[in-house]
């Protein structure tokens, strides 16, 4: 008699999606007088340490 094993699937990371990575938009100037460019950059996701799985 064969048995049937269950699989866990593992949750994604709510904010990156599970890619482990995020964009950041771009600030240039000091740093009272910030401004937004439109360029954006890739970032480390911080919620999951860029594993793609949220960090309990």
């Amino acid at each position: 008699m064969a048995t049937t094993r269950k699989t866990t699937r593992t949750k994604k990371c709510p904010d990156c999606k599970g890619t482990g990575e995020i964009t950041e938009s771009v600030r240039v100037g000091s740093v009272r007088k910030a401004r937004e460019t439109t360029d954006r950059q890739a970032a480390l996701c911080l919620t999951c340490f860029g594993t793609g799985q949220p960090v309990t």
